[in-house]
């Protein structure tokens, strides 16, 4: 595929994920989605300032430096302030092409109790058996930081970026998902439509296990216990082993689904769709 059609077709599909998300309750007007330019490891995409599902064309996307999170046009428009979440997280590990930051509010009873998020079922294999990591952005903050809980800056972002591995030295992320704490997640993934897969069934795996440990206290074992211990029976590690692969060979059918979900829904519009591309 020519450069030019192959940075259409991600374009094409940063605008989607930004529709997708909101349909499926990831993102409302806050949260964003970014991609790193297929053509140039050292640039990243996201929309400009404005809500996930209004994003309709390539001119509402800015073009930013990894580096330092930069925009390429000084004269771009306003961005999002937490663009450091994606720009580190593109620059510590070079196989991440897309990154996904999310509050949505079946993931945060997991970042305000201690109760650790872990995978409940086949569908949200990439989760883990032993629970998602919490980042904690306060011991962060300096003297003089305004504690807005924002990933604001390459230091925060740095921060959170270091979670999703588990050795200081690490260049590629142990974790898919990682909880902020009194926030929301963050995900990743080597393309968008890995990315937008963890980040649904992540909300999707959230709610699951809240209903499954509601059910389990109200129905405690004769020695006053919880069922399972927690609540719920979370997968096993060869479980986790065995879903990952496969959420990842069938994620492309869910994918054409939520594709087409959005296209027919007039609240989005996405210029390099099929219906525009076939009006011209």
């Amino acid at each position: 595929m020519p450069d030019d059609m192959n940075l259409q077709a991600v374009l094409r599909d940063l605008i989607y994920a930004n529709h997708i998300l909101h349909h499926h309750g990831v993102v409302d007007a806050y949260g964003h989605v970014s991609v790193r330019h297929p053509d140039d490891p050292s640039v990243y995409l996201m929309c400009g300032y404005m809500p996930p599902a209004l994003v309709a064309s390539p001119n509402d996307l800015i073009y930013y430096n990894v580096a330092d999170s930069s925009t390429v046009d000084p004269d771009s428009p306003k961005g999002y302030s937490e663009r450091f979440i994606h720009g580190e997280l593109f620059r510590r590990f070079p196989s991440v092409n897309c990154v996904i930051h999310s509050h949505a509010e079946e993931v945060l009873p997991y970042v305000v109790t201690g109760v650790k998020m872990k995978s409940v079922y086949h569908m949200s294999g990439f989760l883990g058996s032993d629970g998602v990591p919490v980042f904690d952005i306060d011991p962060l903050y300096q003297e003089g930081d305004q504690r807005d809980m924002l990933v604001n800056n390459a230091r925060l972002g740095e921060g959170l970026a270091a979670k999703f591995a588990r050795e200081p030295n690490a260049t590629e992320p142990d974790e898919t998902v990682v909880l902020m704490r009194r926030h929301g997640f963050s995900c990743v993934g080597r393309d968008i439509v890995t990315a937008v897969y963890r980040a649904i069934y992540t909300r999707i795996n959230a709610e699951a296990q809240t209903k499954a440990m509601a059910i389990a206290k109200n129905n405690p074992d004769p020695h006053g216990q919880f069922v399972f211990g927690e609540g719920f029976d979370a997968i096993t590690k060869e479980q986790e082993k065995g879903t990952k692969i496969m959420c990842e060979k069938f994620q492309d059918k869910p994918w054409r689904l939520w594709v087409r979900e959005v296209e027919r829904n007039p609240l989005y519009e996405n210029t390099l769709g099929p219906n525009h591309q076939a009006s011209r």
